[in-house]
């Protein structure tokens, strides 16, 4: 065999050895043969992705923003429509749980729209959509005289836009808790 083939096997049985090595990273067993189970996951370190985000540490069960962060309070709906569709519907069991949960706040429905049609056409449906929030709230046990509803139209638009991905924002109503009832 000529010095230059064995050369190159020589280098190649090297780079696989190194590239072997390489891919290893768990120190042999006890008998110190064979791998090791990996250590255990450190706990409680600063890094950790299941630690509280900063400024949510103290949230208080019960509270508006154990609400707001725990269980969510926009529920949304396709253009021109105020029906409830599986993902509202589930949006909103979580509230009822909650509300349930939590007798002390009342509810303040806010509906809004950015759909076809005038401005009046908007007030309309988007009362339509609070109103049926409502209704699906009180059929899941709220109390009736704890909420109310008003439509907004296309008021507090949360972004002016005309892409369809974008305009699903608007059409939306807000689950606003209150401690008393206001207009």
């Amino acid at each position: 065999m000529s010095r230059p083939v064995l050369f190159a096997r020589l280098l190649t049985a090297s780079a696989a050895a190194l590239l072997l090595a390489a891919c290893t990273t768990m120190s042999p067993g006890p008998s110190g043969t064979g791998p090791a189970e990996p250590p255990p996951p450190a706990s409680n370190t600063p890094d950790e992705t299941n630690q509280p985000a900063a400024g949510f540490e103290n949230v208080k069960p019960g509270s508006e923003e154990d609400f707001i962060l725990n269980v969510g309070r926009r529920t949304f709906f396709a253009a021109d429509s105020a029906a409830l569709d599986g993902t509202a519907r589930a949006t909103l069991d979580n509230q009822a749980a909650w509300l349930a949960a939590n007798p002390k706040w009342l509810v303040k429905l806010q509906g809004f729209a950015d759909d076809s049609g005038g401005d009046a056409a908007q007030v309309s449906l988007s009362q339509k959509r609070a109103d049926a929030v409502m209704a699906y709230l009180a059929s899941k046990g709220v109390g009736s005289d704890r909420m109310w509803a008003k439509g907004y139209g296309r008021d507090r638009e949360v972004r002016s836009c005309k892409e369809k991905s974008c305009k699903v924002q608007n059409r939306r109503v807000v689950t606003n808790l209150r401690t008393v009832r206001d207009n």
